[in-house]
């Protein structure tokens, strides 16, 4: 009974497949965007402290809801493929990115109740609530897990800019110190005109006067050109990569789908559930299952066909 009940719970809040789970889910979706609103309306000082009862009660009752919920995520972990062979499959889930996040979509309502911290800080880290959606949205899950595999590549470009950015505050200090004593007087005031220069924002506020620091400035400009775009280059190429390695996925399943020549109700389900969890569009699957279609049977020569 308790197993069934478990599976029941996990199938409401996971598979997003029928009508009560896609309830379920719409609701919570809501919900993360309505603390959303909340939080930013509560920063407008005549707002909130007109309806500051309304808030809190309504910040109560969205605790509530996600504490119930991440305690139902863990209890119907060991039902989780993703942890089902893991030694301790509710450990692992905790561990997990979106379990962190749901911690700490509720964590700043408890930290009041025990710490004396400032409740503008908590208010404004209830903002952190829209992650949550990440559960919701293929498109997010995708970037999520690009950012988490190019990490270390990210990382990477990141040292190589704080070392070019050291080595550009330098060369302007050296050839300014004496013209502009105020804005280059040193490396460390040097090296706040070096990062908007570099990452091609550029306030104005500070720039080079000698003809040898502008030739300087416009070397480290270029620089800076190609060196903000290798971030950008490198979340790219992770994305398509991660794109086209869910696809193979898809077209993993669909073959394994389409091995008798025929789509039953339930490997309809399936693959629809697979579709929305790898965020793939209605026209690929369409057309993975349009060329699996065309395969003629290498044993009577006909065509396979699908419902």
């Amino acid at each position: 009974m308790t197993t069934t009940l478990r599976r029941a719970t996990y199938l409401l809040l996971e598979t997003y497949q029928g009508a009560a789970s896609k309830l379920i889910n719409v609701f919570l979706m809501a919900l993360i965007l309505t603390n959303v609103v909340a939080v930013v309306m509560e920063s407008v000082h005549s707002v909130y402290s007109e309806y500051s009862q309304a808030f809190y009660i309504f910040e109560l009752f969205s605790v509530v809801i996600f504490s119930i919920e991440y305690l139902l995520r863990v209890w119907a972990a060991p039902e989780n493929p993703t942890y089902a062979d893991q030694l301790h499959p509710r450990f692992a889930f905790m561990r997990s990115g979106m379990a962190i996040i749901d911690i700490l979509a509720i964590a700043p309502f408890y930290l009041s109740m025990f710490m004396g911290i400032d409740t503008r800080v908590l208010r404004a880290l209830r903002l952190l609530r829209i992650f949550k959606l990440t559960r919701y949205s293929s498109s997010m899950d995708l970037m999520m897990t690009v950012l988490k595999q190019e990490l270390p590549n990210i990382g990477s470009a990141m040292f190589i800019m704080m070392i070019v950015i050291i080595f550009s505050a330098s060369g302007l200090y050296f050839v300014e110190r004496e013209a502009q004593p105020e804005a280059f007087g040193s490396i460390p005031a040097a090296l706040w005109w070096a990062t908007v220069t570099l990452t091609t924002v550029g306030y104005g506020d500070a720039y080079p006067v000698t003809l040898l620091g502008r030739a300087l400035g416009m070397l480290i400009m270029l620089t800076g050109v190609g060196m903000a775009a290798l971030p950008a280059g490198i979340l790219a190429s992770g994305y398509t990569r991660e794109l086209g390695i869910r696809q193979e996925k898809y077209e993993t399943e669909l073959n394994a789908a389409f091995e008798d020549g025929i789509l039953d109700e339930d490997e309809k389900k399936h693959l629809q559930q697979v579709k929305n969890e790898l965020g793939i569009r209605d026209e690929e699957a369409d057309f993975m299952k349009s060329t699996l279609v065309q395969v003629e049977c290498p044993h009577c020569g006909k065509a396979f066909k699908h419902n």
